[in-house]
């Protein structure tokens, strides 16, 4: 990958999602679940390569070379933005309402050759709904979060995380959330503390 020459790199843990083949084998023992501590060996060495070939982490899972080679569409929803999906699958998230279209390509044509909508479901955000994933997404930034995105208990609990070696100590001082390496490897649970 690296001798393509890339300029960015997005790396995701495997998820067995249910309803899929996947999770299916899973379920009947013919493949075992991914195991933490082999994910996590995994991204310490995708990482040292990755930064060995100058490529920098700027959201948990995705590396680029500079800020330019960074994925513009998604930083939109890291920052927890508004955009608009078009396609079969695509996700949208507008004015505090997100919604998803249909997955399957004829479906998707058939609703909008009948003059339909092609959205399969969708969900109003809460104003917690908004806070949480404001953590949560802005957590997963190389640039983190400001402490004041946090309720008085989670903002203790950050303090607590830097002495644990989870959030970066300097960024902490100056009022942000920033995740340490050994943060980035337990960011799912540390967005629950933080939270709750």
């Amino acid at each position: 990958m690296l001798d393509a020459p890339v300029d960015h790199v997005s790396a995701y843990a495997l998820i067995v999602e249910q309803g899929t083949k996947l999770a299916r084998r899973v379920a009947r023992g013919e493949l075992p679940m991914p195991d933490d501590d082999v994910l996590a060996d995994r991204y310490e060495q995708a990482d040292r390569v990755l930064r060995g070939a100058g490529l920098e982490w700027y959201e948990v899972s995705n590396w680029a070379a500079d800020r330019a080679a960074r994925c513009r569409h998604n930083e939109l929803y890291w920052a927890n933005a508004h955009w608009w999906g078009i396609g079969p699958g695509a996700h949208s998230h507008v004015g505090g309402l997100r919604w998803w279209n249909v997955k399957h390509p004829a479906a998707y044509a058939t609703r909008l050759a009948a003059g339909e909508h092609p959205a399969a479901d969708s969900e109003r955000l809460t104003p917690a709904d908004v806070a949480l994933e404001t953590v949560m997404l802005g957590l997963r930034l190389r640039d983190g979060l400001p402490l004041t995105a946090l309720s008085d208990a989670g903002r203790a609990r950050a303090a607590g995380a830097v002495v644990r070696g989870l959030l970066e100590p300097g960024p902490h001082d100056e009022g942000r959330a920033v995740l340490a390496d050994r943060g980035r490897l337990l960011a799912d649970g540390l967005v629950r503390e933080l939270t709750d």
